[in-house]
């Protein structure tokens, strides 16, 4: 929820900042979305590899090379969100993103059903970590319709 917490925010900010001082290319929600995206994903990627033992429990038992797995995420998530704003890597970034949401999604499970805390100190509460399974959905909509729904 904190993740959706900072696209919504981040992607109000640049909006209001597009009309308050008429720039143009801010206006536009897509836009927003994108770069808010992006900001997103090199803050959690560096947060990945800042802290990885942080991370590793999510994954501990289930995959091999926890540490290793999460370092990799991290950096695939920084990489990928620098891409998000350069326009000739923007679909191939977004596509990568959605894949990895999509690999990173057992883990989340895995928090839920064992009813592990979430990531960042967040409640181990069984109505919060079942909750967060609904908003993977949502961040895969988000990069889709904020980058590949407008080239297409």
């Amino acid at each position: 929820m904190a993740f959706l917490s900072g696209l919504l925010s981040i992607g109000c900010i640049l909006y209001l900042t597009g009309i308050l001082f008429r720039i143009p290319v801010l206006q536009n929600l897509h836009t927003d979305a994108r770069i808010a995206a992006a900001v997103m994903f090199i803050l959690i990627g560096f947060f990945h590899l800042a802290k990885p033992e942080k991370l590793t429990y999510m994954i501990d038992g289930m995959l091999p090379f926890a540490q290793a797995l999460v370092i990799i995420t991290g950096v695939l998530e920084v990489l990928l969100g620098i891409c998000l704003l350069i326009p000739s890597l923007q679909v191939p970034a977004a596509w990568a993103l959605i894949i990895l949401l999509i690999l990173m999604f057992p883990a989340n499970i895995r928090v839920a059903v064992l009813h592990l805390p979430a990531p960042g100190g967040l409640p181990a509460q069984a109505w919060y970590t079942w909750s967060r399974l609904l908003f993977q959905p949502v961040y895969i909509w988000w990069i889709w319709w904020a980058v590949i729904k407008i080239i297409n």
